[in-house]
């Protein structure tokens, strides 16, 4: 009797060791890389999306890291394919492959409504193109981000900021082809330049300003480090950045893992996207108290730009991004 009472409490042993292995080995922890500043509302999201996945209790943790920790935006696309990261919340650059010059197509969107029907609208053909390019090199797509338009940050009033004469002035652009192409022909010398050379470029005179940030953004990075005098709106090219992961990565969830981060990385998009709408106008009357100028064109002049770009840079892209993803935008309504 005694002997059996042994063999049941090994046995009961054993079988809670199997469990708590077991329970150990579905506990998995995502590495979430992002690009925006420590405070930026980037971040909170960033912090939110982990605090909502902690929150449905699947054993998956989700761990930040924002502010370029993991490596500046252009890095991150190749480390999250290759599995070296898990997540990340940033703009995907066409570096990798040319045929993403198409997220930085010039005035493809209009205003706020299009940005949602269009960029985040997850069936659209705009994110039916970003999926089936970003599937080759193993990369998920979850949601997108566009933040509002971004404008040319500058230290000075650019000559000619409202024609297509020589601006007098040489700005910083990502590296897109397509918008170094832009910026020359609104009449800026162009610069290609990392994220991450913006600052001491612009303080040592290396460039007069870049086109890089909303609103939002110029006045959370560029204005409250007391950097930069104009932002000038030229609402030519929706702030974007993506929520994308690692198959590989994500192949090691289970299904009530995926889905609660599927859930918390969409609710995370709809709360980013309607703080900066929300905000937008809020952010442009801080800039103007911290001292900054903003510039915007009228009507008249808003619709002349988007023609010429339009007419001269749009037939450019076929030879980056190629003329059958030109077409599908175009006749999917996205334009």
């Amino acid at each position: 009797m005694k002997f059996k009472k042994i063999t049941n409490a090994l046995a009961l042993g054993a079988v809670t060791a199997l469990m708590s292995t077991t329970a150990f080995a579905d506990d998995v922890k995502l590495r979430f890389a992002g690009v925006f500043p420590i405070d930026h509302q980037g971040t909170k999201m960033m912090e939110q999306v982990a605090a909502d996945v902690a929150a449905a209790d699947v054993g998956l943790t989700i761990e930040i890291f924002p502010a370029n920790q993991l490596g500046s935006g252009e890095a991150l696309f190749e480390d999250v394919a290759r599995g070296n990261i898990d997540l990340a919340a940033a703009f995907i650059y066409a570096d990798t492959d040319p045929r993403l010059e198409f997220l930085s197509m010039p005035f493809l969107v209009g205003g706020w409504d299009d940005m949602d029907s269009i960029m985040r609208n997850m069936d659209s053909e705009y994110n039916k193109i970003l999926q089936e390019i970003t599937d080759e090199y193993g990369v998920h797509v979850f949601a997108q981000n566009p933040e509002g338009f971004v404008g040319v940050v500058a230290t000075k009033e650019p000559t000619n900021w409202n024609t297509f004469d020589d601006k007098g002035m040489n700005i910083r652009v990502w590296s897109s082809n397509i918008v170094k192409s832009m910026v020359e022909t609104l009449g800026f010398q162009a610069t290609t330049m990392a994220w991450g050379d913006i600052f001491p470029a612009i303080q040592s005179g290396i460039v007069d300003g870049a086109i890089c940030c909303t609103k939002t953004a110029t006045y959370s990075i560029f204005a409250q480090s007391d950097v930069g005098t104009h932002f000038v709106q030229y609402n030519s090219i929706s702030e974007l950045t993506t929520y994308y992961g690692s198959e590989r990565s994500m192949s090691k969830l289970s299904d009530e893992q995926r889905a609660a981060l599927d859930t918390a990385l969409t609710k995370a998009s709809d709360d980013f996207f309607a703080y900066n709408r929300e905000n937008d106008d809020a952010f442009g009357q801080k800039l103007i108290e911290s001292g900054y100028t903003i510039l915007e064109l009228n009507a008249e002049d808003q619709a002349k730009f988007a023609a010429r770009v339009r007419e001269e840079i749009w037939p450019m892209m076929a030879d980056s991004v190629g003329q059958d993803i030109i077409d599908r935008l175009l006749a999917g309504g996205d334009s």
